[in-house]
Parts: C-alpha cells; sequence; structure tokens
C-alpha cells in the first residue's frame, strides 16, 4: 500500500475531523459556533439623560448588566426604574405631569421575546415603579393588562409600597399653572374645555415651562443579548393633564410596544392616541420580518400615522400632523433606528458607551409650523 493519501481519502478525513470537533465534549476542542448579535439597547432620549443621583443612565445601566449576563428585561427595567424614580423627569413616575384633576396616573407594558410573554398596567396611583407592576403581572398571573384601583390593589398584594401623592414640588406647581390657565371660568363644554387644555399646554411647552417632549412623556427602552434574545418596556405618565382615566398607547401590546424575538421590537413616545390608530409598534415587527431595515420599518409607520391624520384640529398650517411621534426600533440582527414624525433624538448604547444621536425624522420642521 502507498504511504501517500489519496485526494478522496484526505477530504474523507478532514471531514471526519470536523465532524469530530462540533461534537466534542467536556476536555475536548470547542465546537465551532457562529457568532451571534453584538449586544444593543436603545431608548428614548430620556434613556441617557436622567441618573436618579447615581453615575449610569437607563441605557448604560441597562447593557452593563446585559452584558455582564443578566436576563435582558430584567436589565432594561433596571434601567427605566432611574428614569421612573428620578424627580427630575416629569414624563415618567415618580413626579410625572399629573391628570387634569393633579393626580399622578401611571401606565406601562414590558415583553419577554424568549418566553413569549408580556405584562401591563394602566391607571395605576400611587406606586413609583409601574415597569415593575407590569412585570409582576407577567410573571405572576394569567393576564395581560390590569387598571385602575384593581391594578394598585394587585401591586399591593404582591408587596409594593402605596404613597398617597407621587407629585413632587415640580409636578405640582406646573399642574397648578396649567389649571389656572386651562379652566378660568370653569368651562361647562367638555369639548371646549379638552381643547382649551390641550392647547394651553402646547402653549406651555412653547414657553419652555415644560419640555415638548414631556408633554407627551414616555420612556421605552429595548435590548438584545449575545445571544438574541429581545425583550422591550415602555412606562410612562402619560399626556400631561389628561382627562384621569384616559389610557395612552403605552400599555396597551402592539402599539406603545411589540417584541417578536424571531424579527425584532418596537416601542414609542409621543402622541399616544396617534400611535394607538395605527398599532404602529406591531405594523413595525411586522416590516422587520418581512426583512425591511429598522429604519423603513419605521419610517413606514410614521407615514402611514401621517395618512391617516385628518382631523382639523390635529394639522398645523402645513397640513401635516400638528404633533410628535417617534418609534425606537431593533431587529433580530442587532440593527437599530430611532426615528420620528419630526426631528427628535434617540439613546443607545453599544460596546462605544451610551450615546443620544439624532432620529431619522419623516418630516422637516416642527410639530407647530
Amino acid at each position: 500500500m502507498s504511504g501517500s493519501l489519496s485526494r478522496r481519502d484526505f477530504l474523507a478525513a478532514t471531514a471526519a475531523t470536523g465532524t469530530a470537533l462540533a461534537a466534542s465534549g467536556p476536555g475536548q476542542a470547542p465546537a465551532l459556533k457562529t457568532s451571534g448579535p453584538a449586544p444593543v439597547v436603545i431608548a428614548s432620549a430620556n434613556g441617557n439623560l436622567f441618573k436618579n443621583g447615581g453615575t449610569e443612565t437607563c441605557v448604560a445601566k441597562a447593557y452593563r448588566l446585559i452584558t455582564e449576563g443578566s436576563d435582558v428585561l430584567d436589565a432594561l427595567i433596571a434601567g427605566v426604574n432611574l428614569t421612573e424614580l428620578d424627580p427630575l423627569d416629569t414624563s415618567v413616575g415618580y413626579g410625572g405631569l399629573p391628570n387634569a384633576e393633579g393626580i399622578v396616573q401611571l401606565d406601562s407594558s414590558c415583553m419577554h421575546g424568549p418566553k413569549r410573554r408580556a405584562g401591563a398596567v394602566a391607571c395605576l396611583e400611587g406606586i413609583r415603579t409601574p415597569s415593575l407592576v407590569a412585570k409582576a403581572v407577567m410573571e405572576q398571573t394569567d393576564h395581560h393588562l390590569i387598571v385602575g384601583q384593581d391594578a394598585q390593589r394587585f401591586a399591593k398584594s404582591m408587596g409594593f409600597t402605596v404613597e398617597e401623592d407621587l407629585n413632587t414640588e415640580t409636578s405640582r406647581r406646573l399642574w397648578l399653572e396649567w389649571k389656572r390657565r386651562a379652566d378660568p371660568d370653569h368651562y361647562l363644554d367638555p369639548a371646549q374645555r379638552a381643547q382649551v387644555g390641550y392647547l394651553t399646554g402646547l402653549r406651555m411647552a412653547h414657553e419652555g415651562l415644560i419640555d415638548l417632549d414631556h408633554y407627551w412623556g414616555t420612556i421605552n427602552c429595548d435590548g438584545i443579548n449575545a445571544k438574541g434574545e429581545i425583550c422591550g418596556v415602555t412606562t410612562t405618565s402619560g399626556l400631561a393633564w389628561k382627562i384621569p382615566g384616559r389610557v395612552g398607547d403605552s400599555p396597551i401590546l402592539g402599539a406603545g410596544l411589540w417584541v417578536d424575538n424571531a424579527a425584532g421590537a418596537a416601542g414609542s413616545t409621543g402622541r399616544g392616541e396617534a400611535n394607538l390608530y395605527n398599532l404602529s409598534s406591531h405594523l413595525i415587527v411586522e416590516n422587520l420580518r418581512r426583512g425591511m431595515h429598522p429604519k423603513d420599518a419605521g419610517l413606514d409607520a410614521l407615514r402611514r400615522v401621517k395618512a391617516n391624520t385628518v382631523e382639523k384640529r390635529l394639522l398645523n398650517r402645513q397640513g401635516h400632523p400638528n404633533f410628535q411621534l417617534n418609534f425606537y426600533v431593533l431587529d433580530a440582527k442587532g440593527r437599530t433606528a430611532g426615528v420620528s414624525m419630526y426631528p427628535s433624538r434617540y439613546a443607545l448604547c453599544t460596546a462605544n458607551g451610551p450615546e443620544t444621536l439624532p432620529t431619522e425624522a419623516l418630516l422637516a420642521g416642527k410639530p407647530t409650523d
């Protein structure tokens, strides 16, 4: 027999070696693996602003916990807790701008991609971290949404501390200023009163008394780890000075948040009613499933919102929507995009650290143009 290997024998031996490597066990050479996505966290701009007296922002903390091995949803909620607890952010949690009666009512939802589970609360009073109550709904019940006083009772049964009032000195002062401007003569026509209240809030934003983004409020935060596990959370105090009991898009699955582990995640901030009418987050994730890039998927949803905005009261002098709407999009490959109706900003954290970046806007200018 010849001492040399034929080409056929060489290829067979190489294939056998590759099979052995792939099936290697403890103490042997590791099997080759295809690398997963790079971890990333995306959020609304306030996700890289407020620190609640600490050293990390929401996206920085969430990213650190994810890369240290924490469950993705646990990490994201730990991040948004910073914003919920920080009294300087008047759009979320403690110190969020209250409803028309001066009461802080909070909404939140969360979704766990790998577990295919979700939880939400709406019109929750007296608990600073509604995101954690939403997570308790997901983990401790067979339900997706619990609301109002029953949501508070549920939270209390889960061990959460209920406070009498979540207003801060700042949120109460701003509510009193709004009340003084909007209701000097006690309007009797509910429709007229609602419109006057809405326009008064916008004027206060234009005067710099409140941030326009905080008029609608909210923080959304989504993330993916190296295993490709995707989760998301949205939490808010809702529209400033809303009619008591009003629920926006934030706690509604498919609107304020949607996660599909095979496709991606999307969440929103801005005018909740516009988002609710279009269930935009679900639309965006379905666009991702069809292969669209996160930026294109988000802009497609904004175009639909624009096309469906036909009421004169919701249009500016240019005939465009007179409100802001933002989407934060993440696909299963780890690609991201922040998109908005008008120019805005969003937060991102990768291996490069936390950043605040400009969104891709559908329209130029401002909602009030």
